[in-house]
């Protein structure tokens, strides 16, 4: 099977990036679309971060049981920070029968160079981008292993969703039922406003 892989904190997953995985299984001929959820990314500052199994329960929440979109916490069984090129490895270790190809917003591609063995992920893995507002993905919207996608252009982010919160405000119809029911009933939600 062809699997997109959604990297990213989730902090906390909100409906554009379950639109966009969506977008990439009706568009961009991919299988299924595995949420890799990360539990410390090096380009993040950890005190930043939400607890990782709140991300992660949040996450399994939003995806329910669609079908085509799994959740993948692979990089909680491995070492800290996460990596992408060593998570990449350990995927093609774990499941060979399948196909892995990358999603990320053009603002991520543009800085793909601060990533750690960005040359071997451009070299052996297709990158399914979809444009942001603001970005066109710099030099790497040119590489042969990239390929641009327009998806609905939901100018939405996990940043927003934390200062909503901190703001005491709703964030009704900007992450899915379960998740705002999750964050409101726990704990969390004080982490939250006060992160």
């Amino acid at each position: 099977m062809k699997i997109g892989l959604y990297f990213g904190s989730f902090n906390p997953i909100h409906n554009g990036h379950l639109i966009i995985a969506q977008f990439m299984i009706n568009q961009a001929g991919v299988d299924e679309v595995w949420f890799v959820v990360s539990p410390q990314n090096p380009l993040k500052a950890p005190k930043d971060l939400y607890p990782e199994n709140d991300r992660l329960q949040m996450v399994k929440l939003a995806i329910g049981d669609h079908d085509k979109i799994k959740i993948c916490d692979i990089e909680f069984k491995m070492s800290r920070p996460s990596y992408t090129a060593n998570t990449l490895k350990k995927l093609g270790e774990d499941y060979p029968e399948h196909e892995f190809e990358l999603i990320m917003g053009t603002d991520t591609l543009q800085h793909l160079d601060k990533w750690k063995d960005y040359e071997h992920i451009l070299m052996n893995y297709k990158i399914l981008s979809y444009q942001r507002e603001g970005s066109i993905g710099g030099e790497f919207a040119k590489n042969q292993k990239v390929k641009i996608y327009k998806a609905p252009a939901i100018q939405l982010a996990s940043t927003y969703i934390r200062g909503l919160l901190r703001m005491n405000k709703s964030i009704r119809y900007l992450v899915p039922d379960e998740v705002n029911e999750y964050i409101a009933s726990m704990t969390l939600q004080e982490d939250m406003i006060s992160a």
